[in-house]
């Protein structure tokens, strides 16, 4: 498997495959042809269905900037390799096409095509939890101390800047306030949640307080504000909260939240890996429910969870993901994952509970409900993954 860094990383929202992505590849090319005249670029699959929601074509402009940009959309062509495909090209100042690049945005900003995807770096020897696991206590370890052993002590300088940004994003976000761009009209809610969660009970204020804080980096998010993928742009908002949460409420140190962040980022990596993080291949089950999976066993491992208890809390949070359409109104990063980041941090902590509760034995492995997630995934139409075409993407103001 590759880095955990591959999983962390920040940039502008308001989604890691539609909008970073783009961006990312669109850079690499112009560092190629620096003298282009001009690029075209013809978006492929759920790219060309949702990229305007998405400020794809804005993302690929503003890398190519001052190269000016022809964006051609073709939702009607869904490449085998990956739907988020896109095809550079650069043209010479009598349109003759001088290079070409055809690349996909495979989820979490990460980008691969037949010739580069067997060129990343190993970085962990095993890409199962239940190897991992055997491994772990065979030698004694916990979780992160196997991501340490593999990533290097300079992982923990990459992790401590990723938490920096996941709370500067919540502490803007709770202090931002008005419309949030796209269309829909809809307002942003974390700082009036945020204020709400004072007048409630402390039973009560706690949770509160978590949907705050996951809204305050939806939101951000949503805004095309900068935020850090975890695993992804849209499910950007789940473990952030929840470790933010942890650390006013419970008062856990900056290194065991840390720790708690390289456990999340090796569960999203296996998931990413197996299966799929990217919502245009295997739907939102693919972000918000590894998002979910992240924030539960970081919960589970900060309350001093067993490495059995952490495998068991992140079995359920995915299964109990399994099948979560990405159907987004208009295509935007708004209705419905703003709320679903919320429900997810929330349902994070109640798992921690649950498996906190256990003797960390059950009978569906992470590994198998994470195949299974896979196979669910595969057999989803189309339709419910990304393209902003069924489901609740249809519930707009002309069709309601």
């Amino acid at each position: 498997m590759e880095s955990i860094t591959k999983i962390y990383k920040d940039g502008f929202g308001p989604s890691s495959s539609h909008t970073m992505g783009p961006h990312k590849a669109a850079t690499m090319f112009k560092e190629k042809n620096p003298n282009a005249a001009k690029f075209r670029v013809t978006l492929y699959g759920s790219l060309a269905a949702t990229g305007k929601g998405h400020l794809t074509d804005q993302a690929i402009i503003n890398a190519a900037a001052p190269i000016p940009v022809e964006i051609v959309w073709r939702a009607d062509i869904v490449p085998e390799f990956h739907t988020n495909g896109m095809l550079y090209e650069a043209l010479d100042s009598d349109g003759n096409v001088t290079d070409n690049w055809t690349i996909y945005s495979i989820g979490g900003g990460n980008l691969a095509n037949e010739e580069t995807q067997s060129d990343t770096k190993e970085v962990y020897e095993f890409s199962h939890i239940s190897e991992v696991l055997d491994y772990i206590e065979k030698e004694g370890l916990n979780y992160w101390e196997y991501v340490e052993k593999c990533e290097g002590k300079e992982i923990w300088d990459y992790l401590a800047r990723m938490w920096q940004i996941m709370q500067d994003t919540i502490e803007e976000g709770l202090h931002t306030d008005g419309v949030i761009q796209g269309g829909l009209k809809l307002r942003s809610k974390a700082r009036q949640y945020f204020v709400r969660a004072s007048s409630f009970k402390p039973s009560l204020q706690s949770r509160a307080l978590v949907i705050a804080y996951a809204l305050a980096t939806s939101e951000r998010n949503a805004t095309g504000g900068h935020i850090v993928t975890a695993p992804t742009c849209g499910s950007a908002g789940v473990l952030p909260a929840v470790l933010y949460h942890l650390k006013k409420n419970h008062l856990f140190s900056e290194k065991s939240i840390l720790k708690a962040m390289a456990t999340a980022g090796l569960f999203a990596n296996v998931i990413k890996t197996q299966a799929s993080i990217s919502g245009a291949e295997v739907g939102c089950q693919g972000e918000v429910g590894s998002a979910c999976v992240m924030a539960a066993v970081a919960a589970n491992q900060l309350f001093g969870g067993s490495p059995q208890q952490i495998e068991y809390a992140a079995e359920m949070a995915m299964e109990h993901n399994l099948g979560l359409t990405c159907d987004p109104m208009c295509g935007l990063v708004q209705i419905p994952c703003i709320e679903r980041n919320a429900m997810a941090a929330l349902r994070a902590l109640d798992i921690n509970i649950y498996a906190m509760m256990s003797d960390g034995k059950h009978l569906i492995s992470f590994d198998k409900v994470v195949r299974t997630m896979n196979l669910t995934g595969k057999d989803l139409p189309s339709l419910y993954k990304e393209t902003a075409q069924g489901g609740l993407a249809l519930l707009t103001d002309e069709n309601e």
